[in-house]
């Protein structure tokens, strides 16, 4: 029996603001306890959120995942760093990017995918500066003025 498509969907909006994505990755997430309930429930922040290696790993800090209402005290810490999957060439190509001045790993959005997993989808970035910013406003302004005629 086919699952339905689920419409969770984590955006991260500030962070095509503030950097300029390079290359974009989809790693799967360890989660523990009552965290998927609270995911399937849209109770998820990317806010602030960053990737950082930690003896070859790759690990996501600052994403807040709320406290499942009907969890007892099982219930899971909202904002413990959380291990992401990748494959070996994927960490090791993001390892070496990392270490190239100026980029950084930011998450992008999450989402539910057709089988039911939580999947992180993440940004090899560079920051914007703000005549960047600046720029990028307006190429948005003038996108949307193109569609409205």
């Amino acid at each position: 029996m086919a699952k339905a498509k689920s419409n969770i969907e984590i955006k991260n909006k500030r962070a095509s603001f503030d950097y300029e994505f390079v290359e974009r990755f989809m790693a799967g997430i360890v989660l523990s306890g009552t965290e998927i309930k609270s995911i399937r429930a849209g109770k998820a922040s990317l806010v602030d959120s960053y990737c950082y290696f930690s003896g070859g790993e790759l690990y996501v800090r600052n994403m807040n995942i709320a406290e499942y209402w009907w969890g007892s005290y099982n219930n899971h810490d909202p904002r413990r760093d959380r291990k992401l999957l990748l494959t070996k060439r994927e960490l090791r190509r993001l390892q070496r990017a990392v270490k190239e001045k100026g980029l950084t790993i930011v998450a992008v959005k999450m989402f539910i995918n057709e089988k039911g997993l939580a999947k992180l989808d993440i940004a090899l970035a560079r920051g914007k500066r703000e005549f960047d910013k600046r720029e990028s406003i307006k190429e948005k302004d003038m996108r949307r003025d193109m569609d409205r005629i």
